[in-house]
């Protein structure tokens, strides 16, 4: 093929009056693109003030679909500014191509005017109902949840102690580091604030009451409630959205097998042991660090400061963490587990899953210790 086939994309204008012939040469491909839309530009105000045009391609010598559809997008210009623009010398194969590439220009689309009231509303009404599907997803995954644990109960041949104890062994004794250290912590900070606040008053001894019926009836299980979210709950939700992108889950039921009998069950009741062991660790972790900053801070010895403690709280006191605690597991397992069966086949989806389970889960673990909280009020407990 010459080298004059692959010339640069150009054209010259011969001007008759109102008519103008516009003489096309070179090849017009996406080879030479800068020079392509270059002229393309070109050639768009070429016609300028003219009547007729006559776009003549005897002088091309390679067209491509880039190059039909930026002539074509310079002849709508053409038309739209007022002038009739035809082509000539044309073969049937340009003409074809130029017909299937032709230029359709994006339809002009009008802003929609929004009603602040009606947006606000009607965002507030998905909400809705987006929590009123999660809380039915909920119960229906419960109620799932109770027939297979009975089933398991009749029938003790389907229990699985060795995944039980694994998962017991994650979630308790490898989190026991993170939790004892962030209760300690937060003991330290809130008897420091307590002594602090109460000098005003001078009776900075009652920070040992207030750092004593405040972690043993909210903050422990709180805070043991929420690391347990973030550290457990992620994993729960990774792994069987994982497997979930695998096809693993589909291959159990191939199989005849429960997945929420193999994957669910073990995990939850491995949470619901473990939350309240580590509430009861949490709990002391707190107190010692409450301890701790009394004893440097207000010189109270660890004696008197456990003396104090014994004459400030209860054994209700003491109950009422434990207590909720294994709710908040159930709760924190239920999530992790429907998240992680919501999981599509992307590592986008997985990322997605994983953040709304521990988000749910800290919403819920707040809401629940707040439910009990009222509960236990309305009964003197």
């Amino acid at each position: 093929m010459s080298r004059s086939a692959f010339a640069a994309p150009g054209f010259s204008v011969e001007k008759d009056g109102p008519n103008i012939r516009i003489a096309l040469r070179g090849a017009w491909t996406i080879a030479a693109s800068r020079a392509l839309e270059q002229s393309a530009d070109a050639l768009g105000r070429a016609a300028k003030g003219a009547e007729n045009v006559a776009i003549d391609f005897a002088g091309v010598t390679r067209l491509d679909t880039a190059g039909a559809w930026l002539i074509d997008k310079a002849r709508s210009k053409m038309a739209a500014a007022g002038a009739a623009a035809e082509y000539a010398a044309i073969s049937q194969d340009q003409r074809i191509l130029l017909g299937e590439a032709a230029y359709a220009p994006s339809p002009e689309v009008k802003p929609l005017r929004l009603n602040l009231l009606v947006s606000f509303l009607a965002g507030f009404g998905f909400w809705a109902l987006d929590i009123f599907r999660q809380i039915v997803a909920g119960v229906a995954f419960l109620g799932e949840l109770v027939v297979e644990g009975t089933r398991v109960v009749f029938n003790p041949k389907l229990a699985r102690p060795t995944s039980l104890v694994y998962h017991l062994e994650t979630f308790s004794i490898r989190a026991v580091p993170i939790i004892v250290t962030i209760n300690f912590l937060v003991g330290c900070i809130v008897e420091q604030q307590g002594i602090f606040q109460l000098r005003r008053f001078g009776a900075p001894v009652y920070a040992i009451d207030l750092i004593g019926v405040l972690v043993l009836r909210e903050l422990g299980v709180l805070l043991t409630s929420i690391m347990i979210a973030g550290r457990s709950g992620s994993a729960i939700t990774a792994e069987i959205g994982s497997m979930k992108m695998r096809e693993e889950i589909d291959a159990l039921r191939v199989m005849g097998m429960s997945p929420i009998d193999v994957l669910i069950l073990p995990r939850l009741v491995a949470l619901i042991i473990a939350l309240p062991l580590l509430t009861f660790l949490g709990d002391m972790a707190a107190l010692g660090g409450g301890m701790l900053t009394a004893w440097l801070y207000e010189g109270i010895s660890p004696v008197s400061f456990a003396n104090r403690l014994q004459d400030a709280i209860g054994l209700n006191t003491f109950l009422v963490g434990l207590i909720k605690a294994p709710f908040m597991a159930l709760v924190i397992g239920m999530i992790a587990s429907i998240e992680g069966f919501k999981v599509q086949g992307s590592a986008e989806s997985l990322g997605r899953r994983v953040t709304d389970s521990v988000v749910n889960a800290i919403f819920m673990v707040i809401f629940v210790d707040g439910l009990f909280a009222i509960f236990f009020a309305s009964i003197h407990y």
